[in-house]
């Protein structure tokens, strides 16, 4: 089997002057059982909470512990990862205040944002990369609010493709950009991604920024536009506070989402501003997410008969609901049959975000581990493939 999580926790342990897995397990509150089951690949760590204090207790950062997972031989991932380095220059350079002759008409800047935010909604991160590096400087030439609106898509794409380390300086662009602008949904919507941006480890000033933002954002409460971006800062600080272990901040910033959510409806287009697809639906969704994090199994199998992402035209609402699904059902590993059909469909909603979700890898690592005690089905050994596994035939 490939480099997993507990391989990577096994090697930091013994670089750590050949701390036991008893230590590390005190250290990070967890059993010395676990430690090992996680090691051995037995058992798949499903709490991002978990990842940090392993982490911590390991003194690596969350990146050390996760790697890079996906398809090394995926064509469309290689093609994403080419057009990274041209499109960090392109940072760099709007970052230190360059702005170069645009290189196309305002009007064709407009078009060729609204079709990287078409990508957005297909999860096409592949396609969309290519495009950033000349679009961003156009953005910028053109002016702030243009260069918002690229900012966001960039640091949405670089997060999903593993570039979280540049996927933060392209939120920060577009929050100057949306403020230069004035534009109060636009600044929500900056604030958004940027705490999506930030790493794991700093759950709890994600949580803090974005009920900073909340408090920012309400003299233009009246706006519908902006009403959906208070309710996605509620959906973030949500999750964020769940990772930092506070449930009943994570309880209650899903409840104001919900109030939110019921008077505005779900999007009659199916998407919303910015493709925020905020309403009663997407509030499930984000529910479920927390709920899985807080390792309420049962719950998100709860919500799930519930509600359909159907009726939201964004692919990556889609595949969150599937995934989390997929993780609550193969939390118990006698599910492993429904799971596998729930990460099917994750991976058709999205095939390169999934192929590089390291908790999606650590969940399908621990079915194949299961099923060697049997036999590893075809359609388990291709999703395996996506997400970075080698099962020997």
């Amino acid at each position: 089997m490939a480099d997993t999580i507990g391989a990577r926790i096994r090697y930091w342990r013994l670089r750590r002057g050949g701390m036991t897995q008893a230590t590390l397990a005190g250290l990070a509150g967890v059993t010395q059982s676990y430690i090992s089951q996680i090691e051995a690949g037995r058992k798949a760590i499903e709490r991002r909470s978990t990842l940090v204090a392993i982490a911590t207790a390991l003194q690596v950062t969350v990146l050390d512990l996760l790697g890079q997972p996906g398809d090394p031989t995926d064509p469309a991932k290689a093609g994403a990862a080419q057009a990274v380095p041209a499109i960090w220059a392109a940072l760099i350079e709007i970052e230190e205040g360059e702005r170069r002759a645009p290189g196309r008409e305002p009007g064709d800047v407009a078009a060729a944002i609204a079709a990287a935010a078409d990508l957005r909604a297909r999860s096409d991160y592949a396609t969309m990369a290519r495009q950033l590096p000349a679009l961003l400087l156009d953005a910028a030439a053109t002016g702030p609010l243009e260069l918002a609106q690229v900012g966001y898509e960039t640091s949405v794409c670089l997060r999903n493709l593993g570039y979280r380390h540049l996927s933060l300086p392209a939120a920060r662009i577009a929050l100057a950009g949306a403020r230069d602008a004035g534009h109060d949904a636009w600044i929500g919507a900056a604030r958004f991604v940027y705490t999506l941006a930030l790493p794991i480890e700093a759950a709890p000033i994600a949580a803090r920024t974005a009920g900073r933002s909340l408090s920012d954002l309400q003299a233009a409460a009246a706006r519908p536009d902006v009403r959906q971006m208070l309710g996605q800062l509620h959906l973030t600080a949500a999750l964020s506070s769940a990772v930092d272990q506070r449930t009943d901040d994570a309880q209650a910033h899903l409840g104001e989402a919900e109030r939110e959510a019921a008077t505005l409806g779900d999007p009659p287009d199916g998407t919303g501003f910015n493709l925020s697809c905020f309403g009663p639906t997407n509030v499930t969704l984000w529910r479920m997410a927390v709920a899985t994090e807080l390792g309420d199994y049962g719950r998100v199998v709860e919500l799930a008969r519930t509600v359909r992402p159907d009726g939201l035209r964004v692919a990556n609402r889609h595949q969150s609901y599937w995934l989390n699904l997929g993780r609550a059902l193969a939390h118990s590993g006698r599910a492993d049959r429904e799971a596998l059909v729930a990460f099917m469909h994750a991976e058709r909603a999205a095939p390169v975000p999934f192929g590089l979700n390291p908790l999606a890898r650590e969940a399908v690592a621990g079915m194949v581990y299961r099923a060697r005690r049997r036999s590893v089905s075809e359609d388990l050994r291709i999703l395996a493939r996506r997400v970075g596994i080698t099962v020997a035939v």
